[in-house]
Order: C-alpha cells, then sequence, then structure tokens
C-alpha cells in the first residue's frame, strides 16, 4: 500500500498532552501539581525518570496553565541544557532572564499568572558541573520572582545543593496497556490499521519510551502506509532481527571463533549498532556491561563486539580463561 498523506507535523508534538491532568500514568505527580496549579504556589521543581515519559510534557503544560498564550513568551524561558550547558550561559541567558522582576499577581483570561517567571532547563543532567553551581546563587537571589524546573533522566548527576531546593518528582515508565492505549488512539486519528502483534512489537521495542513509540509509529506510516506490521516497525526502529541474534548466538554456542569473527564482521558491515544488540540481550552477563560501558566511551564497535562474543564462546563451551580479552 502507498504511503499516506500527512502534515509534516511531528506527531510527538501534535499529541502532546497540553493540560497536567492528560499526563498518562503518572497519577502522584499529576494530584500534586494540580493543587499547584489551583494555588499558584510554586517551588522549584525537579523532573526525573527515564526518557519519553513525561517530563517535558508536565513542565511545559505547567507553564502554559500558568499563564497562558498571551504572557508565556514573556515569562518562560526554555533551554536545552546539552546544548546550553555551560557557566556562561548561567552567567549571562539565565541570569539576566531571571533578574527582571514580573508585575504583580493578576488573573488574566482565567490564568492565574503568578507574579514569577519560570526557567525550564531541560537535560539539566548534562550541565556541567561548574554550571550547576553556578545557578545555586542565581536560585537564591532571585527566588522571589523565578521558579526553576530541572529535567534530567539521571537524579544522581544533579548536585545535591541544587536538588535539595527543589521539589522532587519521579516519573515512571509508561506499562504496556497505557502505552498502547496511546498508541491505538493516534492510530485513530490518523487513520492506520495496526493489529495486536503490531501494537505488541512496538511497546516492546520502545522500553516504555512514548516519546519513541510515537515516533516509530510516524515513521512506519510514511514508509509503510496506513497498514503497519510488527516487522515494519522493527525496520524503522532500528532494532536487530532476531535472525541476526541467533546466527550470532548460534557461532558462538560453535566453539569457532573464526565463524563467530565472520558473524561479527557481517553484524558491523550491515550497520547494526553495537549497544542495541548489547541492550537487546539484557546485559545477560558481566561483559556485556562492561563493553557497553567501553561503547559509551567511545571504544571501537569491532573490537568490543567482539569481546563480547569471545566471552560468550567461552560461557558456552568452558574455554579457558586465558582465552578472554580484557576490556
Amino acid at each position: 500500500m502507498a504511503p499516506i498523506l500527512q502534515s509534516s507535523q511531528p506527531w510527538v508534538e501534535k499529541y502532546r498532552p497540553k493540560q497536567v491532568k492528560d499526563v498518562a500514568h503518572q497519577d502522584e505527580v499529576v494530584r500534586v501539581l494540580t493543587n499547584t496549579l489551583e494555588t499558584g504556589s510554586c517551588p522549584h521543581m525537579l523532573f526525573y525518570g527515564p526518557p519519553g515519559t513525561g517530563k517535558t510534557t508536565t513542565a511545559l503544560a505547567i507553564a502554559h496553565q500558568l499563564f497562558g498564550p498571551e504572557l508565556y513568551k514573556s515569562r518562560v524561558l526554555e533551554l536545552n541544557a546539552s546544548d546550553d550547558r555551560g557557566i556562561n550561559v548561567v552567567r549571562t541567558k539565565i541570569k539576566d532572564f531571571a533578574a527582571v522582576a514580573v508585575g504583580t499577581n493578576q488573573c488574566k483570561n482565567g490564568y492565574p499568572c503568578p507574579p514569577f517567571k519560570i526557567i525550564v532547563l531541560d537535560e539539566a543532567d548534562s550541565m556541567t558541573e561548574d554550571a550547576q553551581n553556578a545557578l545555586r546563587r542565581t536560585m537564591e537571589t532571585y527566588s522571589k520572582v523565578t521558579r526553576f524546573f530541572f529535567i534530567c533522566n539521571y537524579v544522581s548527576r544533579i548536585i545535591e545543593p541544587l536538588a535539595s531546593r527543589c521539589a522532587k518528582f519521579r516519573f515512571k515508565p509508561l506499562s504496556e496497556e497505557i502505552m498502547s492505549s496511546r498508541i491505538l488512539y493516534i492510530s485513530q486519528e490518523e487513520g492506520l490499521c495496526l493489529d495486536a502483534e503490531a501494537l505488541s512489537t512496538l511497546s516492546f521495542i520502545s522500553h516504555g519510551d512514548l516519546r519513541r513509540a510515537i515516533t516509530y509509529l510516524q515513521s512506519a506510516a510514511r514508509l509503510f502506509g496506513s497498514s503497519i506490521s510488527s516487522e515494519n516497525l522493527i525496520s524503522v526502529s532500528g532494532v536487530v532481527p532476531a535472525k541476526v541474534v541467533e546466527a550470532l548466538l548460534k557461532a558462538c554456542k560453535s566453539g569457532n571463533f573464526d565463524l563467530a569473527n565472520k558473524e561479527v564482521n557481517n553484524f558491523i558491515a550491515e550497520g547494526y549498532p553495537a549497544s542495541q544488540m548489547l541492550t537487546q540481550k539484557a546485559r545477560i552477563s558481566k561483559k556485556l556491561g562492561e563493553a557497553d560501558k567501553c561503547l559509551v566511551d567511545g571504544a571501537d564497535e569491532y573490537l568490543q563486539l567482539l569481546d563480547v562474543v569471545s566471552n560468550t564462546i567461552k560461557a558456552f563451551n568452558s574455554l579457558p580463561e586465558a582465552f578472554a580479552y580484557e576490556c
């Protein structure tokens, strides 16, 4: 079937919840923040949890519900801390925005419009430690006129003095049931046909990340049309096909290093990411975890995957310890 005609807008943005109460599967967070919206009293906040669980959506929804479309641009500063993460950004852009006072509390068009501004720092765990330390003073100095929303995946990478100044909200990974419900809604809105197997596959390969699931769905719709199968979703997701994984493991089990080396070469030549292979096998050994860390640190994909394969051969065939390579 020919691909269906679609607008250029990403579905992630098109179907992003506009209000806090519409954020999926984060009941405790929604309950607390709904009370915050009613009172207009807002502390500094730290949203943390896995990707695609609604952290950024929640922060933006709060800001929109507090200020409305007219005041949003003048009262809210959005920064992606992965790009703007140095100490100079804190000393200039953030400090300059935080220092400007705003008018008194006046409701406008039904929005609370409290007498402060909001700075949203997405991916704050990518900020340098110097930049985070510089923020401490800024938060204290301008606490009467500015609130900070920190969004991160790893709360341990936020320095304690910053984290202790914030109300913390943990976002849970989305269950398959919640993800399936949202994906079905989008499919119906876009006129897509998704069978039960495809729906289950999409939930599995997305690992609880709704943003990733929606992106895969839109990519598949553009390439394959309105009828989407499980194979279509796997092909656009970058997930290593089961037959490739089976061939690699079969080579390991054979005990033949040359055969295993050939399969590793084929794997790399096909362009499959070694990190994806490690994720799919759920870190079945200590060596998988070590190789994964080496890849993150920039090690060679061929050598790391070959290291994993040779150690898997050893595990299957009880080869001498000297056969294993060191990471």
